[in-house]
């Protein structure tokens, strides 16, 4: 099948393959944008062909109105992906990004008559995981404390009162999205879930992740990387290994990658179990890999 090159505001294709396995759609985290992949996407080539999601708002879409709630990003995402997208495809989500990646498969699976064959949720508790709803509120000082608690943005940025003044907005309005997003009850994928965290995340916790199990009834698998919430920025190449080796047994009719234990992701990563101790690895043979 032909796939149409992309010329949605809403989807940004880096390297159009047109042999590649499989095809990969990455959801940025709150403030984030679609640029924010493109190290991701370099290293997934020639496998796997990353397409990146573009919140309105922000670069070169920063003069339409911003989104302030998850269901019309959503809305959004799936109209715009929807004549886009080639099974077989998957779907990777980071902080916001992975409720994202969530309600749109949702959405896929109800009215598109395909499904991705996973979602890699990154550094996110489960959908149905309440956290603040309140950061949107925040003064401007204390919202520039959280985000340098969280890391993800070059210092020199948080300094320029300049760029603090288009940056701030837009930070502000994403967290209205996930702050005021509340999870339908029962709400679940078809697809495999892989959970991702960075071991020492204060946003996501091993426990907090482990949820997602609750939100499909495909497969699911936790893996936990040495850092914090921006974990994939030291991490690059294993995320990147990690994806290419699951979604490798992703097959033209889709199958392969949404066997969870026909393809576990492997590499880099520590399979984990949650417990009062936090992250420790699922067996004496895992070791650290800080």
């Amino acid at each position: 099948m032909t796939r149409t090159p992309t010329s949605n505001p809403w989807v940004r294709r880096f390297k159009p393959l047109s042999d590649s396995r499989a095809r990969l759609v990455c959801f940025p985290h709150a403030g984030g944008s679609a640029s924010y992949f493109l190290r991701l996407a370099r290293r997934l080539v020639p496998a796997v062909e990353t397409l990146s999601v573009q919140y309105p708002g922000r670069q070169e879409r920063r003069r339409e109105p911003f989104c302030t709630s998850i269901s019309e990003l959503a809305d959004g995402i799936f109209e715009a992906l929807l004549p886009q997208l080639v099974e077989p495809y998957a779907f990777f989500g980071h902080s916001m990004g992975s409720i994202l990646a969530f309600e749109v498969a949702r959405r896929f699976e109800r009215s598109a008559g395909s499904a991705p064959v996973r979602i890699f949720a990154s550094a996110r508790p489960a959908p149905s995981t309440r956290g603040r709803g309140d950061v949107h509120l925040l003064d401007d000082a204390t919202l520039l404390g959280e985000m340098k608690r969280l890391g993800g943005t070059d210092p020199r940025v948080l300094e320029d009162g300049d760029l603090l003044s288009v940056i701030l907005p837009v930070v502000r309005a994403d967290y209205q999205a996930i702050g005021t997003y509340a999870c339908p009850a029962g709400a679940s994928v078809r697809c495999p879930v892989t959970a991702m965290i960075g071991d020492s995340d204060p946003v996501a916790t091993a426990d907090e992740a482990l949820v997602w199990r609750e939100h499909t009834t495909g497969g699911f698998d936790l893996a936990a990387y040495p850092g914090g919430h921006f974990y994939i920025d030291e991490n690059i190449d294993r995320v990147a290994g990690d994806i290419t080796a699951v979604l490798a047994g992703a097959g033209e009719d889709g199958s392969g990658a949404g066997d969870a234990s026909a393809s576990p992701v492997t590499g880099g990563h520590r399979p984990v179990e949650a417990g009062a101790g936090g992250v420790r690895p699922a067996s004496s043979e895992c070791r650290h890999l800080g």
